[in-house]
C-alpha cells in the first residue's frame, strides 16, 4: 500500500521524485525517502545520496530543498507501515551491506524471516525491522557483475507481493522495476522513463504507459524499456494511453481532494452510464460483452468487495434479486477466501475494487475462476490486476480518486451495479418495458439531482457543525438504506475517528437501542421506500429514548416533523437512485464533521488508498 517512483532521464531526478511523491502520498504517509545516484565528478566514483524522513512527504521535501542531490537516476517512496514502526530507519529506500544497491517496495515479503535468517548466517547486516530489506541483501548475495541477472535470481526466492524499483551504483544507466501481486507501471517519456506504483504519479510527464504483468521485470536504460519474465524471456507489455488530465489529480481550489471528488460525483455517475444504456433500457458493456443466452444460463450472482466496495456489493445484491429475480449474495472478500466454496460454473462472480489491486478481492476473484464461475471486475483502473485477470471488466471511468476515503467511485460502483442488474433482468424477461423506461429516466436524472444536492453543502455543513460535539453515532436504515447506513457510519469513523456503527431498523430493538441516550445521536435514512413507514415507527422509538435524530427524508415528507431533532430533505428519486443520493449526503456530513474536528481528511490515520496486502 506504499507509493513508489523511479526516474531515469536527461533531467534532474530529485524535483521529479519530490513532485511524484506528493501525488502518491495518498497511498501511504508514515514516512518517506529518496535515493539519487549523484553525478560523478572527474576522478571520483558514482555515489548515491539517501534522504529519509520519519514523517510525511513535506518534511522530506524540506530536507531535500536544503541539500538537493543532483543526478539523473533516482527512486522514491512514501510508506504505509506493515513490518516495523514508521521510523527513520524503517523508511525506504533500503540498501545492501555496501550501500550500492537501493530498493523501494510496495507489498509484503511473506518469507522474509526465512530469507533474513539465511542472509544473516552468511554475514549480512540488517539495520531495519522491515521485510523489504531482505531484497537488496538477496540481490547482493546473487550479484556476479550482472545487476539484472542478480535481480531475477533474487526475485525467484521471494514469496508474497511486491512492486519494486531499484538501481545499483555499478550500473548508473539502469533502472529496474518488477511486480508480483502489486501494481507497477512504466511511463515512456521523451528520452526519459518512469517507474511508478500508480499512473497518477506520472501523468504530468507522460500519457504513454506500459503495464507490467505478474512476475515481470522492466529494465530501463537511456535506450528504452524492455520487459521480461524472471527467467529472462522477453515479453511484449501492454501499452496504454492515459486520457486523464493533470488537473484531475489536483485540488482545483477545493480545500481537500475528498471534497473535490464528492463534487465530481455527478460527472462520475454520468460517465458510468455513458454509452451503455439505450432509451429502451438495453444495457451493453464493451469490455464485458456476454451474449444474452450465455448470461441467461447463470443462476446465481456472487458479489465480492471490501469496505466501501462491499457496501456497494450489498446494494448490488438487493438490485439483482429485486429486479432480475436471481439469487445473489454479497460477501466480505477477506472472509470468503477462507470458506469452502458452494458455487460453480453457473455462478456470475462480480468483484468490486476501486483500484483493481485489492489483495483480498483478487484472491476471491482467482478462487471464483478456479471454480469455473464467469468473472467480471467492476473497477476504476484500466489494465489493473482485477481487470486483466477477470473474464470481463466494467470500468467506472471516474478519473483518479486521490482521497483515501472513496466517494465518487462508490456512486459509480452503485450505478454500474444498477446497469448490471438491469441487464440481467432484461435477458431473463423479468422487467417490463415501462419499468425499463422508468429506470432509464431515473439514471439520466441522477447527475443533476446530485448537483442539486452538493449545491446544498452549506446546509449539511451547518448540521455537521451542530453534531460534531458527539462522540458516538448510530446509523440505521432498511432495505437498500441498510448498506447506505453502514457506509455512512464507515465514512464518519474513517475520517473523523468518531465511533459510529450501522444497523437495520429491525435489528435496532435486538440490542443496539440499549446504547441510545441524549448523547448518542442517530442518523435515520427515511427517504421514500417500501419500508419508509416502518422507519418512521423506529424513529418514534428512538425519540422516546431521548436520542437526537437527524433524519433524511424525501422532499415534501413531514411525517417526522417534531419527532426528529433535525430533518434534511432529499431530492425525490427512484429508490435505487435515492440510495446513491443518500450516500452523497452522508459523505458531505462526515467530511464536515471531520473538518470541524480538525482532522486530516485526505490522509486519515492508519489507512491507505489501495489495500494491496491482506
Amino acid at each position: 500500500m506504499c507509493g513508489i517512483i523511479g526516474y531515469l532521464g536527461d533531467r534532474e531526478a530529485t524535483p521529479i521524485l519530490m513532485e511524484s511523491l506528493k501525488r502518491l502520498e495518498y497511498r501511504g504517509y508514515d514516512s518517506a525517502g529518496v535515493a539519487v545516484l549523484e553525478l560523478a565528478r572527474p576522478g571520483e566514483e558514482a555515489h548515491t545520496t539517501l534522504t529519509k524522513s520519519e514523517k510525511k512527504v513535506d518534511t522530506l521535501i524540506s530536507k531535500l530543498q536544503a541539500n538537493m542531490p543532483t543526478g539523473h537516476l533516482g527512486i522514491g517512496h512514501t510508506r504505509w507501515a506493515t513490518h516495523g514502526k514508521p521510523t527513520y530507519i524503517n523508511a525506504h529506500p533500503h540498501t545492501d551491506c555496501h550501500g550500492k544497491i537501493f530498493v523501494v517496495h510496495n507489498g509484503i515479503i511473506e518469507n522474509f524471516a526465512e530469507l533474513k535468517a539465511e542472509l544473516q548466517a552468511k554475514g549480512h547486516n540488517f539495520t531495519s525491522d522491515t521485510d523489504t530489506e531482505v531484497v537488496p541483501h538477496l540481490i547482493e548475495a546473487n550479484y556476479k557483475g550482472d545487476f539484472l541477472a542478480a535481480v531475477r535470481a533474487a526475485l525467484k526466492r521471494i514469496h508474497g507481493a511486491y512492486a519494486l524499483a531499484m538501481f545499483s551504483t555499478d550500473d548508473p544507466e539502469l533502472l529496474i522495476g518488477a511486480r508480483l501481486n502489486a501494481p507497477l507501471v512504466v511511463g515512456l517519456g521523451d528520452h526519459e522513463y518512469y517507474i511508478a506504483s500508480d499512473i497518477t504519479a506520472i501523468i504530468p510527464y507522460t500519457k504513454r504507459v506500459l503495464v507490467l504483468g505478474e512476475g515481470e521485470v522492466a529494465a530501463v536504460t537511456p535506450l528504452g524499456a524492455t520487459v521480461s519474465t524472471l527467467d529472462g524471456i522477453t515479453v511484449q507489455p501492454k501499452l496504454i494511453h492515459v486520457d486523464w488530465d493533470v488537473s484531475q489529480a489536483q485540488k482545483s481550489g477545493f480545500a481537500h481532494f475528498m471534497l473535490k471528488e464528492i463534487h465530481e460525483t455527478p460527472e462520475a455517475v454520468a460517465n458510468a452510464v455513458r454509452g451503455r444504456l439505450t432509451d429502451d433500457g438495453i444495457v451493453s458493456f464493451r469490455e464485458f460483452d456476454v451474449d444474452d443466452e450465455k448470461l441467461r444460463s447463470y443462476n446465481e450472482v456472487l458479489l465480492l468487495g471490501m469496505g466501501t466496495s462491499r457496501h456497494a456489493a450489498m446494494v448490488g445484491e438487493f438490485l439483482v434479486e429485486d429486479w432480475a429475480g436471481i439469487p445473489a449474495r454479497a460477501e466480505d472478500a477477506s472472509e470468503f477466501r477462507y470458506r469452502r466454496p458452494t458455487f460453480g460454473p453457473k455462478t456470475l462472480a462480480v468483484v468490486l475494487t476501486q483500484s483493481g489491486e485489492t489483495a483480498d478481492t483478487l484472491v476471491g476473484l482467482h478462487r471464483a475462476k478456479e471454480r469455473g464461475a464467469l468473472t467480471v471486475a467492476v473497477t476504476n483502473v484500466f489494465a489493473s490486476s482485477a481487470a486483466r485477470d477477470a473474464d470481463g471488466a466494467i470500468y467506472l471511468h471516474s478519473g483518479p480518486e486521490i482521497g483515501v476515503a472513496s466517494t465518487k467511485t462508490l456512486a459509480a460502483h452503485m450505478v454500474s451495479l444498477s446497469l448490471l442488474a438491469l441487464r440481467l433482468a432484461t435477458v431473463n424477461g423479468r422487467i417490463s418495458l415501462e419499468r425499463r423506461h422508468e429506470l432509464v429516466a431515473a439514471l439520466r436524472a441522477l447527475p443533476d439531482q446530485i448537483r442539486e444536492l452538493v449545491d446544498r453543502e452549506p446546509e449539511i455543513a451547518k448540521l455537521a457543525k451542530r453534531y460534531s460535539r458527539y462522540r458516538n453515532f448510530m446509523y440505521f436504515g432498511r432495505g437498500l438504506s441498510y448498506p447506505v447506513a453502514l457506509e455512512g457510519a464507515l465514512k464518519l469513523k474513517e475520517i473523523s475517528y468518531v465511533h459510529a456503527e450501522g444497523t437495520t431498523g429491525g435489528e435496532l430493538k435486538h440490542g443496539p437501542i440499549a446504547l441510545l441516550d441524549k448523547e448518542f445521536p442517530v442518523i435515520a435514512i427515511c427517504t421514500a421506500s417500501s419500508t419508509k413507514d416502518k422507519m418512521v415507527s423506529n424513529v418514534y422509538e428512538i425519540a422516546a429514548r431521548d436520542a437526537p435524530v437527524l433524519a433524511l427524508v424525501t422532499a415534501g415528507d413531514h411525517s417526522l416533523d417534531g419527532v426528529a431533532k433535525d430533518v434534511f430533505e432529499m431530492p425525490a428519486a427512484e429508490e435505487s437512485m435515492a440510495a446513491i443520493l443518500n450516500t452523497v449526503a452522508l459523505q458531505l456530513f462526515a467530511y464536515h464533521v471531520a473538518v470541524e474536528l480538525g482532522q486530516d481528511v485526505d490522509q486519515p490515520r492508519n489507512l491507505a488508498k489501495s489495500v494491496t496486502v491482506e
